[in-house]
């Protein structure tokens, strides 16, 4: 083998190095609990008291990442239930405003470039499918061991929903800590998904440098509903 020859391979293999760091060190992955996503589920039957959701004091958080950045941002609900049988979630179901989206970051480019992007056909296509819906399939005790531990703190349940986006519904699980004082339920949870799931695959090739978007965004929910 030439010494020209010999000079290539290393370059080849420093540039898959070079670029194999990059997109580890600085596309800012999700952070979450990792949510476990399975086919569509049979919808938990509500028994009990219907705790109505509290559309003005609850959101859905999001953030997506790129290369060495992230967007957060929030979503509205619409309406939603939560249905409650000896402290005890039954069922319930909530509708997401997609067209309420919201971007933390103001500035120009993100509110007239990003915003417009994400609720076009590339994304969650708003004009198309306004709305999103989770709808509770299971809940159940959620207890924390060495291999798996919530990031929420307190977590105290795992919530099984399935998860309408344009028309694509999916099953996902996660962790959540759950209060009811009676009156008021709150629930919080901090989970990541993989948008692919949802046929959401605009941006995922890592042939396309800083432009690349990850595959995986982080949703966090921030529930409080109210007796009656």
């Amino acid at each position: 083998m030439t010494k020209t020859a010999i000079m290539k391979i290393i370059k080849f293999f420093a540039v898959i190095l070079i670029s194999t760091t990059f997109f580890a060190c600085s596309s800012n992955e999700p952070s979450g609990d990792k949510a476990v996503i399975t086919e569509k589920q049979d919808i938990a039957v509500e028994k009990g008291q219907v705790f109505t959701v509290d559309t003005t004091d609850s959101r859905i958080h999001f953030t997506g990442y790129g290369v060495g950045k992230k967007h957060p941002g929030t979503f509205h609900l619409s309406s939603g239930s939560v249905a409650v049988l000896n402290n005890q979630i039954t069922g319930g179901d909530f509708i997401i405003n997609v067209r309420s989206l919201d971007l933390d970051q103001k500035e120009g480019m993100f509110q007239d470039k990003l915003k417009p992007h994400l609720l076009s056909g590339d994304f969650f296509d708003g004009d198309k499918f306004g709305t999103a819906k989770f709808a509770i399939t299971k809940v159940e005790p959620y207890a924390a061991n060495g291999k798996d531990t919530s990031i929420v703190e307190g977590a105290n349940f795992t919530i099984s929903g399935n998860l309408t986006i344009k028309d694509v519904t999916k099953n996902v699980s996660f962790p959540a800590k759950v209060d009811l004082d009676g009156n008021t339920l709150k629930a919080k949870g901090n989970f990541d998904i993989n948008r692919r799931d949802w046929q959401m695959n605009y941006g995922n090739d890592k042939t396309l440098g800083d432009k690349f978007i990850s595959e995986k965004v982080t949703i966090g929910l921030d529930l409080k509903a109210v007796k009656g």
